[in-house]
């Protein structure tokens, strides 16, 4: 082997072994996943495999990525509504119950996430609620829990699934009718001294600065 082939052969391995991984993910779950199984499943010793990658959480990495690309494809001409979002979401979901988990039961490693992805997953909810970021954020959470307690078979044998959502949906849009008030904010000089308010973002019980841009423990949202 050339040093010039040596890149390619170490990619191509690396994205055999990712390929691997997306197997025993969809057909067995995250546990499945090993080195020794990755391994094996590309004809290298285990021990070999880190030659290609540096660790199982790097793979998991990997997939998760190609899981919130999958995701954001998903919603990504569905009309901007909760209900609409919800029901694409959810028919995704359940087709990869196991993608579903390891995007939004474990730390998303965002580092290696490619640039605006998270963003991109995020849109559809931040366009429903008009940029409002909280909104989107509370009607993911709601998504992802409601399609979680489906997996688990946690809903009494007598749910009515659907109408769950489409309760859900009118609670949203109930919601947007009466957007929260804020009160104007005090300057130092307006507060009595040693209010701990007065301190901002440098202390306990101000303001904890911006909402990160990103929307999500998942996907995005």
């Amino acid at each position: 082997m050339t040093a010039d082939a040596a890149p390619t052969v170490r990619a191509d391995r690396r994205a055999e072994l990712i390929a691997a991984a997306r197997h025993l993910l969809e057909t067995e779950g995250a546990e499945a996943i090993t080195i020794r199984r990755l391994g094996a499943a590309v004809g290298i010793r285990g021990p070999s495999v880190y030659k290609h990658v540096p660790d199982k959480a790097r793979i998991e990495d990997a997939l998760a990525a190609a899981g919130l690309a999958e995701q954001a494809d998903a919603l990504q001409d569905v009309p901007a509504t909760f209900t609409t979002i919800a029901r694409a979401y959810r028919t995704w979901a359940l087709s990869h119950p196991h993608m579903h988990r390891l995007i939004n039961d474990r730390p998303l490693n965002r580092a290696q996430l490619p640039v605006g992805l998270e963003d991109r997953a995020a849109a559809p909810l931040v366009a429903a609620y008009d940029g409002d970021r909280d909104m989107a954020r509370a009607a993911w959470a709601t998504i992802k829990g409601l399609v979680d307690l489906e997996l688990a078979d946690r809903f009494p044998p007598d749910t009515d699934i659907d109408a769950i959502y489409a309760a859900a949906s009118r609670a949203y849009a109930t919601a947007r009718l009466f957007p929260p008030t804020r009160a104007p904010r005090q300057t130092g000089r307006d507060q009595p001294a040693g209010d701990p308010a007065a301190l901002g973002s440098r202390g306990h019980g101000g303001d904890a600065g911006p909402v990160p841009a990103g929307c999500g423990p998942q996907p995005a949202c």
